[in-house]
């Protein structure tokens, strides 16, 4: 495989009169976690169906796993795994005849053993026997993921993996990611939860409107947003008042005999801001560094909150008036 495990070039697609990609480009690195965030209508799935060969695009070029998406569509499908937001399994199998039905499919060569170890490694073999009605959303996710597994897809895509889980099944889920990348799979992940996004990716994509309006590691989007400073804590209201005197722009809080100085924390700001308080015989009790979260960045990119804060702003007032 190239370096590239996707390489996107200018991808367009409308639907009549509305543009849903507006030429977009992006390069996933073979390994790596790549997550797209937007909100709702960005063209988050749209990318998606183009990259796993279920749209065609109207402009551009796709490359996955180094085919074409448009000339080698089988070749395609037989390198990708794909996982929608909902568990694709049959409720009246059980967890192993899901598994089994999928290398059969597949012509998997010794379908059993393999079956057998990926219910072992998801945790699923004491339920392997019981129908899949009966599972929790937590193991019908993992039920999921593992079938998409049948066949050894070298680049996955995961569509909002763990909506609706509960926190421990997140994190199991998380763990279950991050154990196949180590294996050397590529994950393309949507996600509504930005804390998932910055545990987890890589690189991400901020998807707006049909455009990319940012693209990095999650510290370089924190970067990009007003709001970073250092935070300096000192011994007394004295010490507080000189260092005050001494750093220009730094914002006091009395209460905490603390100052709030802008700034994104790098080793070269850090160095020069403790330099200054060392040349006027100061002493901080405490530095720490402060960055906007990939909300605020969510925020400020694209004009609008994001689900998981819409969500907790819900819950919050729900439980408000169930009080």
């Amino acid at each position: 495989m190239t370096s590239s495990a996707i390489a996107v070039s200018g991808l367009r697609k409308s639907f009549k009169d509305k543009v849903v990609l507006g030429g977009i480009d992006f390069d996933v690195r073979a390994g790596s976690i790549f997550s797209m965030l937007g909100p709702n209508g960005a063209g988050k799935t749209t990318t998606v169906n183009v990259l796993t060969t279920l749209m065609k695009a109207d402009g551009g070029t796709v490359r996955v796993a180094g085919y074409d998406v448009a000339a080698e569509t089988k070749k395609v499908r037989a390198a990708i795994g794909v996982t929608g937001q909902f568990a694709a399994v049959d409720d009246l199998l059980t967890g192993q005849e899901n598994l089994q039905l999928m290398a059969d499919l597949k012509r998997v060569r010794d379908g059993g053993r393999l079956v057998n170890g990926l219910l072992e490694r998801f945790e699923l073999s004491e339920a392997a026997g019981k129908p899949v009605s009966t599972y929790s959303g937590g193991m019908r996710r993992k039920l999921d993921l593992a079938m998409t597994l049948v066949g050894d897809p070298r680049i996955i895509f995961l569509d909002e993996p763990t909506t609706g889980l509960d926190p421990r099944s997140r994190r199991t889920m998380w763990d279950i990611i991050r154990d196949l990348v180590a294996g050397g799979v590529t994950i393309f992940l949507t996600t509504q939860y930005l804390d998932e996004a910055d545990q987890l990716a890589d690189q991400i994509a901020v998807l707006d409107q049909g455009l990319l309006v940012a693209h990095g590691t999650p510290d370089e989007l924190k970067r990009q947003i007003p709001g970073s400073h250092i935070r300096l804590r000192f011994a007394d209201p004295a010490t507080l008042e000189a260092a005050a005197r001494t750093l220009a722009g730094a914002t006091r809080d009395n209460a905490a005999l603390a100052l709030r100085v802008p700034g994104d924390g790098d080793s070269k700001s850090l160095h020069a801001l403790l330099n200054r308080l060392d040349e006027h015989h100061l002493h901080a009790l405490e530095v720490s560094t402060h960055t906007p979260d990939l909300d605020d960045v969510f925020l400020a990119l694209t004009g609008h909150a994001s689900a998981q804060t819409d969500n907790a702003n819900t819950n919050v007032s729900t439980e408000g008036i169930a009080q």
